[in-house]
């Protein structure tokens, strides 16, 4: 079980980017930027793609990245889900990438990594791991059609449109977009049209588009897991302080068993991430069975991580002056994004032939 363990590099670099996110992205200006137009912390986002390179950490030097794998990179999207951090790291640095390293696109994507821009899979963000039916048309080279529900879809310069016959990239100018309702406000929705929009294939067939949905559900379980170990320190912390007839509330039995039970759910789904983002580093044929497992498990666990914290924060917990709110938010659109929990239980049932009940 050693390569479930943190390397020093992956330990430095936690430490480098906490310090960023702490000073570059509190609670507090993440709910502010909620309130703004903007589609995402373009500061911020600069700062962790460009200045410390995390945008190219799964892509070889040779094409234009940092040469590191998915490992490091699970160990980004584990702190920037303890911060709910509003960039397009999932969609752009983990998913988009997915798909151009398996398309074998190599201009597009040292541009991707360098951070200079934004890619997104135009598919529904519900979209999980399997056949995807295209919604939009691609007669001479030229796109028709529209996908529903793009996360980032607002922020993207770059889109990766799966349509018969393979995916195209298309430029975002040449796309309408409208911004929709997004319950996880610091991750934004957009419906996208294109109307005969002039698009370049980079790929042929399905293969980038499914390796891109399996590495963005593995990977997706380390946001989760940053997202839950977030709530539980918050909670725990908040329990020490807040008293009660004269005791910390933390104190109480009933309190602590229930932190308890989180705690082990939560070193839980540690292992199952750690286990999904080093088959996905190692290209392991066992990929699709980590990854279904990793969501399975991991979406509850971030969910009821977010629930306890908003419920033992007690009153202040169901404001909008305290970050529980966002957490939770986070918690449901990630239960929900790349698959539901159901969808990949049901996956997993059939990777490893088992019946129904």
């Amino acid at each position: 079980m050693s390569d479930l363990l943190y390397s020093e590099i992956e330990t430095d670099l936690r430490g480098s980017l906490r310090e960023l996110l702490a000073d570059k992205a509190p609670w507090t200006s993440v709910l502010a930027g909620t309130e703004k137009d903007e589609p995402y912390d373009a500061a911020l986002w600069h700062a962790v793609a460009g200045r410390l390179g995390c945008a190219g950490l799964p892509v070889p030097e040779d094409l234009g990245g940092a040469g590191a794998t998915w490992r490091e990179t699970a160990v980004v999207l584990e702190e920037l889900g303890r911060f709910a951090a509003p960039v397009p790291f999932l969609t752009s640095s983990v998913i988009a990438t997915a798909a151009l390293l398996a398309a074998g696109e190599r201009e597009l994507l040292a541009e991707v990594a360098a951070g200079e821009k934004i890619a997104v899979l135009a598919v529904p963000f519900s979209t999980g791991p399997g056949p995807v039916t295209p919604t939009v048309r691609a007669p001479d080279g030229t796109l028709t059609g529209e996908v529903t529900s793009v996360a980032d879809g607002m922020a993207a310069d770059v889109f990766l449109v799966p349509a018969p016959g393979g995916l195209y990239a298309v430029d975002a100018a040449g796309a309408r977009r409208t911004a929709v309702t997004s319950l996880d406000m610091p991750r934004r929705l957009a419906d996208v049209v294109f109307s005969g929009a002039s698009a370049r294939r980079v790929a042929d067939g399905t293969e980038a588009v499914r390796a891109a949905l399996l590495t963005g559900a593995a990977m997706l379980a380390s946001e989760q897991l940053g997202l839950a170990e977030r709530c539980l320190d918050d909670t725990v912390a908040h329990l020490k302080t807040r008293y009660q007839f004269g005791r910390p509330v933390g104190s109480y039995q009933g309190l602590k068993h229930r932190l308890a039970d989180l705690w082990t759910s939560i070193t839980q789904a540690r292992a199952v991430a750690r286990h999904a983002a080093s088959c996905a580093a190692a290209a392991d044929g066992d990929l699709p069975i980590a990854a279904a497992v990793a969501q399975a498990h991991c979406s509850a666990v971030a969910l009821k991580a977010a629930e306890e914290c908003v419920q033992m924060h007690g009153g202040i917990g169901f404001t909008w002056e305290h970050p529980a709110h966002l957490y939770l938010k986070r918690a449901k659109a990630d239960s929900i994004a790349l698959g539901t929990a159901g969808h990949h239980r049901a996956v997993l049932a059939a990777l490893v032939d088992l019946p129904p009940a």
